[in-house]
């Protein structure tokens, strides 16, 4: 069975960082599309935040659902014949 691989303490802080920034960012985007507005707009924020999303997503798996890969050491190996 493959190990998980620990996170340190700075990809967790950095993973923060990330998730901060990204919800300023989509508060300030959604802010300003909707400011003062009474008629329809389109929601052109939904697309930054539908992908950007799944970014903060798979920065959040590569951190906390990491396993090592028992093949690499022999794919080294492998490289150096």
């Amino acid at each position: 069975m493959p190990k998980r691989i620990k996170h340190t303490g700075k990809q967790v802080s950095m993973f923060l960082l990330h998730l901060v920034v990204f919800a300023i960012a989509n508060v300030a985007m959604w802010y300003i599309t909707y400011a003062g507005k009474t008629e329809w707009v389109y929601p052109w924020p939904a697309w930054v935040t539908a992908a950007w999303g799944l970014l903060v997503v798979g920065h959040a798996c590569t951190i906390w659902a990491n396993y090592e890969d028992r093949g690499m050491d022999t794919f080294k190996k492998q490289l150096q014949n």
